[in-house]
């Protein structure tokens, strides 16, 4: 039997990051971590051969390839080439295993491709960042409004159906998860599924634009009503991820907060209206030319409160990085968090560099302060990994970063960017006090 690769380490290294260097230059944006890894498990409805194009290079695209190979795919993901190639047999297995479901929370979307092609499927209950609680319930009751049996057995999730049957689901919230795991269970129901409240991220016109491609009915894509009319099969295509709104709106953060110039090519600007008008009001200048955008900024930035929200809302996975702009700059600013109700974690860490913020609830108040100092953090999510690199880059001394494997999660070559950029960046094996 052909052996497995073995995925890299999660942890035992560290990024030290030294303050001071303003960013200048260009960098490229990477296809999107919250699409790839769902368009990954919606090449599971179609028998052949899918390739999926502008792949990031990031450790949850290695735990979703070895979650497909486990299924009974054949996976070949092609870092330099950027993309990931599966092969789909006839007949696939349906257990989505703990050890792999446990370190990434997208792991639950091969629950809809499985019921839909097998008639069970059976997925651990997910792990992923800590940032507070995302229960399945919506997953759960909309397969069950179509048809499925569902039970959570031994920390599994078990959903069977002889077939799925369209059905009028209304979701409660408008949850990226469920909206994927509905549509991609609905694509080749009997009959007629209407989602209402379904979630409007560009990653959800993203993995409906690749379903539509295979063969699948979908209207309404971009809009809060989505009605998918059931066929029979789908087939494998070629597609192209769209580019990751969170990764180049963390580069323009990282020019902003340094009092740099950055143009992050590849990057939709659409998809980041609020957070760049943000930044415009925090005194930045923004830019938007040819295939991306650049944001420039002199002086200090001016603080700026955020509330987040579904999209085309505020993001929540910006928050954090805008919590770290907001402390070196001059004012105070009031953020409030309606998504995730851990994501202030990340503050304790913030305040070891000399942050002034306080919680209360969902809301944090941030007292911009002259300068930051460095000091050993501990980043306790992919997004909070992002502020306190931000944060490092504007502090004095050397900051160093723990906790390093969920940063490469999220991010592709982000040392080398940074380097590329003109900060002071290394990443070196943690060593035990």
């Amino acid at each position: 039997m052909e052996s497995i690769p073995e995925i890299r380490p999660e942890a035992g290294e560290v990024l030290k990051v030294t303050g001071g260097f303003p960013l200048a230059g260009s960098v490229r944006v990477h296809g999107a971590k919250n699409s790839v890894l769902k368009l990954m498990a919606a090449a599971l409805l179609a028998q052949g051969t899918t390739t999926i194009t502008n792949v990031p290079d990031i450790l949850d695209v290695e735990i979703m390839s070895e979650l497909l190979r486990r299924l009974g795919c054949d996976v070949v993901h092609d870092a330099d080439a950027s993309t990931v190639v599966i092969s789909v047999p006839e007949r696939l297995h349906h257990r989505a295993d703990y050890d792999l479901v446990r370190r990434m929370r997208a792991s639950i979307c091969v629950l809809g491709p499985l019921v839909s092609r097998c008639g069970e499927a059976d997925v651990a209950m997910p792990g992923g960042d800590n940032i507070g609680s995302r229960g399945l319930d919506l997953h759960i009751d909309g397969l069950q409004r179509m048809g499925a049996h569902v039970v959570n057995e031994h920390g599994y999730l078990i959903a069977t159906s002889k077939q799925l049957r369209g059905a009028d689901i209304w979701l409660d919230f408008p949850s990226v998860g469920a909206t994927e795991t509905l549509v991609m269970a609905a694509v080749m129901a009997e009959g007629t599924t209407t989602i209402d409240n379904a979630a409007r991220e560009p990653e959800i016109i993203d993995i409906c634009t690749m379903l539509v491609a295979m063969g699948a009915a979908i209207t309404g894509i971009g809009t809060s009503t989505l009605v998918i009319e059931g066929v029979k099969e789908l087939h494998p295509v070629e597609h192209r991820t769209v580019p990751d709104r969170i990764v180049a709106g963390t580069w323009a953060v990282a020019a902003a907060i340094t009092g740099g110039s950055v143009f992050i090519e590849g990057a939709n600007p659409e998809h980041l209206r609020i957070a760049l008008d943000k930044l415009g009001s925090a005194g930045a200048r923004v830019a938007v030319q040819g295939d991306g955008f650049t944001v420039s900024m002199e002086g200090r930035p001016k603080a700026v409160d955020i509330v987040t929200l579904p999209y085309p809302g505020f993001p929540t996975d910006l928050q954090p990085q805008f919590i770290a702009l907001n402390a070196i700059a001059d004012g105070a600013a009031l953020v409030t968090e309606n998504l995730f109700e851990a994501r202030f974690r990340f503050v304790r860490e913030l305040a070891r560099l000399g942050a002034d913020v306080r919680t209360d609830g969902h809301h944090a108040l941030i007292r911009g302060r002259q300068g930051l100092s460095g000091a050993p953090v501990e980043a306790t999510d992919i997004r909070a990994g992002a502020g306190l690199v931000l944060a490092g880059l504007v502090a004095e001394g050397t900051t160093e970063i723990y906790g390093v494997g969920h940063i490469d999660r999220g991010y592709a070559g982000l040392v080398e960017d940074l380097r590329r950029l003109g900060a002071s960046v290394e990443r070196s094996p943690a060593t035990n006090s």
